[in-house]
This record gives structure tokens, C-alpha cells and sequence, in this order.
């Protein structure tokens, strides 16, 4: 099946084996619905949630669904993993087909996004859409104000010889603090501090544009996100 963005005709010939005229016989009659309206142009664009019946029989009818999970400590943002327990593994099985919208590393914990809905979780993740993203660091020495002053100026990355955007570090303890990315560039919070030599112990991330993790919510719980938002 088609996941994403098709032609109707091409889809309703690929769906059902049909021939461009059996096609076009069908759509002249009147019996293909788009969302539940009859439609007679076979050029029309369906997505990958249209709900598309011919002669009463449902060929597409693919829910969004976006889901949240606390992603615990030692658990892999991948799908198939050979060494270490994935994402989805701490799921139901209805839940096996999303992908991962923004992934954390290995060791973080926090707010993970999942999804059935590739443009939304590409949002999540451009980082041209500047999402806010917020983490609890906690470091291994205290943190100075010319760390803070780093991150809001960004921190270059002679690897990809770029400077990271500017980031918000709001200290909340000696060795702890908030920190609000705008990008998700690889291992990025760890370079950051590692650039002042101040290793990172743990990062948990919070939130995600709006979407917040509960804060009753313990290691493995996930929910459907209902009011996931475009991006």
C-alpha cells in the first residue's frame, strides 16, 4: 500500500490491479469517495491519512497517531536494535509500526516522540523549524557564568567547523541546570560542556515545543498525545 502522497487514479490502478480506463469508468460513475466526498478527478493528491472507499470498499484509512514515551536509561531511540532493548519494545504491538520523532542518546532519559506521521516528526526534527527542546543536565563541576555566556552565544563544533545556535543554560544548582536547544546536533549538549571540560553525568529531556512529559509520569509509561500540534 502507498503510505504517502499518490495520484488517486494511480493509487485506485495499484490498489485494485485496475487498467487507466477501468479507473476513469469509476470515477465517472460516481463511486469513489475522498474523505467522504465523491470525487470524479483522478488527479487528485490523497495523504497518507485520506480515507479513500471505491464501490463501498475501503482502500485507505490510515489515524494519525502520536505518542509520548519516558524513555528510561540504557534504552536505544531505534527501532531494530542487536545489542540493547528498543523504544518500541517497551510498547504494545499496535504501537510497532511508529517511528521515533527526535531521538535521545542511550544513556538519556526524558520525553521521547513517536509517530505515524513522517511530515510532523520531520518538523520535530529540521532544525530550520527551530523547535524548542528542554533538557535537566546535570554536570560534573560547577557551572560558571562563562558557560552560560557560551551557550548563548553558541559554541563552535570544529568538526563540522559551524557554531551550534545560541542555546539558554538557566543554572539551578551548582552542578545542574536547565538547557533549551533551538537544533539537535549530535551528542550537542555533551560537546557544549565538553568545550568548558565539564563532563556531562545525565540528561533528561522535559519538554518538546509544547509537548510536556507528566510529571507523575516513571520510566516506560507512554500515552497518545491528543493535541499534538503542526509545527
Amino acid at each position: 500500500m502507498v503510505s504517502y502522497a499518490a495520484r488517486l487514479d494511480k493509487f485506485i490502478s495499484q490498489e485494485l490491479s485496475y487498467k487507466k480506463r477501468q479507473v476513469q469508468l469509476l470515477l465517472a460513475r460516481g463511486v469513489v469517495v475522498v474523505d467522504d466526498a465523491v470525487c470524479f478527478n483522478g488527479q487528485q493528491i490523497i495523504g497518507q491519512f485520506s480515507k479513500v472507499e471505491v464501490q463501498g470498499k475501503l482502500l485507505r484509512h490510515h489515524e494519525p497517531i502520536y505518542l509520548m514515551l519516558y524513555k528510561p536509561a540504557g534504552i536505544v531511540s531505534a527501532t531494530i536494535d542487536d545489542q540493547h532493548t528498543t523504544a518500541l519494545q517497551l510498547l504494545p504491538t499496535k504501537y510497532h509500526h511508529l517511528h521515533i520523532a527526535g531521538r535521545l542518546d542511550l544513556h538519556s532519559t526524558g520525553l521521547l516522540l513517536l509517530s505515524n506521521d513522517g511530515q510532523w516528526s520531520r518538523k520535530i526534527t529540521q532544525p530550520q523549524t527551530k523547535l524548542a527542546k528542554y533538557y535537566t543536565v546535570e554536570v560534573a563541576y560547577p557551572i560558571t557564568q562563562e558557560q552560560v555566556e557560551g551557550f548563548n552565544a553558541g559554541i563552535y563544533f570544529a568538526f563540522e567547523n559551524l557554531t551550534t545556535a545560541p542555546a539558554q543554560l538557566y543554572v539551578t544548582s551548582q552542578t545542574t541546570a536547565q538547557v533549551i536547544l533551538n537544533e539537535g546536533r549530535y551528542h550537542q549538549i555533551k560537546r557544549m560542556f565538553g568545550h568548558f571540560r565539564n563532563p556531562v553525568l545525565s540528561i533528561h529531556r522535559t519538554q518538546v515545543g509544547h509537548i510536556k512529559l507528566p510529571t507523575d509520569f516513571l520510566p516506560g509509561d507512554y500515552k497518545e498525545v491528543s493535541d499534538p500540534a503542526h509545527f
